[in-house]
């Protein structure tokens, strides 16, 4: 049955759709209307339902989590930043991917578990055709800043929370994800929330500058603000652009401002700015900028040289081994074949091993032949002239191969090329020459090649799914990376992983010698990219500051520890007990959620002593 005010809640939502177009101002903003009507008419949700969001398998969490590995990296800082200004008000803080999944979240220890029973928790899916109105779920919908205020919740679950929350938008003007920053209670007026939606607002906006600075290494960078003293701290104009002047990247203020102020958004850097005079701006401190109303900023010149990732300067010798053999072959123009498992590092291999090389200084091009489909591939690759296919850009687009001039192009996932561009590689290869779609003159590149694949490209060879022409040239010389089960520094790793992981949560965690334990113990078929994912996610869900067995997840532990001794207290009774509440008592729904198979779930309920509505007796 109800409660009174669930049922106030679902006799409002029912009175104003049914009246909105006879009211002359409806009790709650437009957004939120429309949003409610969406939820009725389309998604067919029940606004009186009191179960919470769906939570995703410990399985999928953890693919949705490495498939955002580097938006996490970069947005950790800021996220913990945010959490420190808003959680002595009770707030946590809640970031999701592009599909509204909850992939990080911080909260005090004293509200953790009241905010895992309203939904705010790792793992829950909050888009508006399964959840209804809600601040992700609006975001998602209309991508700009909202708050969703109790009452503006469509579902009962949710009229408690309120939630403030911003998109995140890429160098591209592709979503990256949502920062969102909830609360279990707060005063009735929705104007309370005025500077959590502020502060929401900001901090996705340092991410987004974040993101941005990391995908413009080697281009040229502009910074920009009305104000001087604000083009380092909080440029509104961030715009980044090749040596030949095209724009490669801006941030999602800059489109905004752009299309309010030329309806449209340019191509090349002259569009805006006057480039023999942008040349003589300094780095060192914000100038006055030729062209584009007032505006002060700062061009700083390609950097070439992006940080070293650590996790190759371990205690490995094979790996160090492998680096200095490789090097010295790079530097006598032979292409370089890295091998090794999903997760092992083959790009930070390929990274390290261009910075050491004589083409350090130059750029380093990367492209994941299995990322990206295959129609788009060759354009990728090879570029295109204006108008030489339907869609193409008015202004073309520079491939990557000729990016990689003078530096270094990595193919990643080799083994998955298709076999119609292996001919046109293997030409670029032999020739030292490029023709974009379209174009009738072919262009010289200088170039060297280091490929990586988990693949056995010999035996592609052998079903002919990889030319034999092509694999002779690309792997002049190869090396195989070890799984992280076969490297001497495993201890070090996970020790090293673990203190960035803490930081980047904004805690700090001792190790128990049972979680350790199960750390070296396990195999690892994900690699270091799979360690650095279960240790963020116990890092984000421990408790007390010793991170123990059951803060890893269930196929780290590898065992049952689940056994009954204090059942009261136990947390993973209470753990599956939440699941099946949350289920409403639905085994399969529960073991789902768990990442358990069904008799996993009936064994544990049994184990701890759990009466379940249709199992008694």
């Amino acid at each position: 049955m109800l409660a009174a005010n669930s049922r106030a809640h679902v006799d409002c939502v029912s009175r104003v759709l049914k009246n909105a177009d006879r009211l002359p101002q409806a009790p709650v903003p437009p957004l939120i209307l429309d949003s409610w009507r969406r939820s009725m008419e389309l998604y067919r949700l029940d606004p009186a339902s009191e179960q919470g969001p769906r939570i995703l398998s410990q399985a999928l969490l953890n693919e949705c989590r490495e498939r955002s590995e580097l938006f996490l990296r970069i947005a950790g800082d800021a996220v913990a930043r945010l959490h420190e200004q808003v959680r002595e008000a009770d707030y946590c803080v809640l970031l999701t991917d592009a599909q509204g999944r909850t992939i990080d979240y911080r909260v005090e220890s004293t509200i953790r578990t009241d905010c895992r029973k309203a939904g705010l928790y790792l793992g829950t899916c909050w888009s508006e055709g399964e959840e209804g109105t809600c601040g992700v779920a609006a975001v998602l919908t209309t991508k700009a800043p909202v708050t969703v205020h109790k009452r503006d919740h469509f579902r009962a679950a949710f009229i408690g929370l309120t939630c403030s929350a911003a998109p995140v938008f890429d160098p591209f003007g592709e979503l990256l994800g949502v920062l969102d920053v909830s609360a279990l209670r707060s005063p009735d007026d929705r104007r309370s929330q005025h500077l959590i939606r502020q502060l929401v607002e900001q901090t996705a906006r340092e991410i987004e500058n974040a993101f941005f600075m990391h995908s413009a290494q080697g281009h040229w960078v502009m910074r920009a603000h009305g104000t001087p003293g604000y083009v380092e701290s909080q440029p509104d104009y961030l715009l980044a652009w090749d040596a030949d002047g095209r724009l490669q990247a801006m941030n999602s203020l800059t489109r905004q401002r752009l299309m309010q102020r030329l309806g449209r958004l340019p191509a090349h850097i002259g569009e805006l700015f006057d480039q023999a005079q942008l040349r003589r701006v300094s780095n060192a401190s914000a100038q006055r900028l030729p062209g584009l109303g007032e505006l002060y900023g700062r061009v700083s010149a390609p950097q070439r040289k992006p940080p070293v990732e650590p996790l190759l300067q371990g205690l490995d010798r094979r790996i160090e081994q492998h680096l200095r053999l490789a090097t010295r072959v790079k530097d006598c123009n032979l292409a370089v074949l890295v091998q090794g498992e999903t997760g092992t590092g083959k790009e930070v291999f390929a990274r390290q091993l261009h910075q050491q090389s004589k083409r350090g200084n130059g750029p380093f091009v990367t492209l994941n032949c299995a990322a990206i489909p295959e129609n788009l591939i060759e354009s990728e690759l090879f570029g295109y002239v204006a108008g030489a296919f339907t869609g193409a850009s008015s202004k073309g687009m520079q491939g990557l191969v000729h990016q990689a001039d003078g530096g270094t192009l990595f193919l990643d996932e080799i083994g998955d090329m298709p076999l119609s561009l292996q001919t046109r590689l293997l030409r670029v290869l032999a020739e030292g020459e490029v023709a974009p779609l379209g174009a009738a003159r072919r262009q010289r590149v200088d170039i060297q090649v280091i490929c990586a694949t988990h693949r056995d490209l010999a035996a592609r060879v052998e079903q002919g799914q990889f030319r034999e022409d092509l694999y002779f040239r690309l792997a002049n010389a190869r090396f195989a990376l070890p799984a992280l089960r076969e490297r001497e520094d495993r201890l070090g790793l996970i020790h090293q992983l673990l203190a960035e992981e803490a930081d980047a949560c904004g805690v700090s965690v001792a190790l128990a010698d049972d979680a350790l334990q199960a750390l070296l113990e396990y195999r690892w078929p994900g690699n270091l990219r799979q360690l650095r994912q279960v240790l963020r996610y116990a890092c984000a869900v421990n408790e007390g500051g010793q991170l123990r067995l059951l803060d890893l997840p269930e196929e780290v532990r590898g065992q049952e520890v689940g056994r009954v001794t204090s059942e009261a207290s136990c947390p993973a009774r209470q753990r599956l007990l939440d699941a099946l509440i949350r289920h409403r008592w639905k085994p399969a729904e529960a073991a789902q959620a768990l990442g358990i198979s069904r008799a996993t779930l009936y064994r544990r309920v049994h184990e701890h002593r759990i009466e379940m509505p249709r199992m008694k007796g």
